[in-house]
């Protein structure tokens, strides 16, 4: 096997996403299946793509990903991170675009943990006077 490949870790909320990229024609594969077989909304196949439209590589480079866990915003998010860390591998010219564009930041927020005496995490139980 003489074409490298790129590794990129991305994580959003509870996915976590192992993105491999190798040169190629453009061919997004998630899970062993394709990216509009997997994502049904087209968001979510825009926000996969954003490194690749960001750095002009969307037809250079083969993307190969496996992500599990969270929902399908969260695991879009951790592709799009994993892709940018990837990219970011293959040649570091990159760096200040995907960086501007907030490609390289993983993303903070998660799920709030519920407290006890609440029905969720702020959701108080009814109230009633009487």
């Amino acid at each position: 096997m003489a074409t490298e490949k790129y590794y990129g870790t991305g994580r959003r909320k509870k996915s976590i996403a192992r993105v491999y990229i190798m040169p190629g024609t453009g061919k997004i594969t998630i899970n062993k299946r394709d990216i509009d077989e997997y994502f049904g909304l087209e968001t979510l196949k825009v926000i996969v793509r954003q490194p690749l439209v960001a750095t002009e590589n969307t037809d250079k480079f083969d993307v190969l990903v496996n992500v599990r866990g969270g929902g399908t915003t969260g695991q879009a998010g951790a592709i799009r991170h994993g892709i940018a860390r990837a990219l970011l591998k293959a040649d570091a010219d990159y760096r200040p675009t995907l960086k501007s564009a907030g490609f390289l930041v993983r993303d903070p927020r998660m799920k709030e943990r519920k407290k006890y005496g609440l029905k969720a995490a702020r959701r108080a139980p009814q109230f009633s006077k009487r």
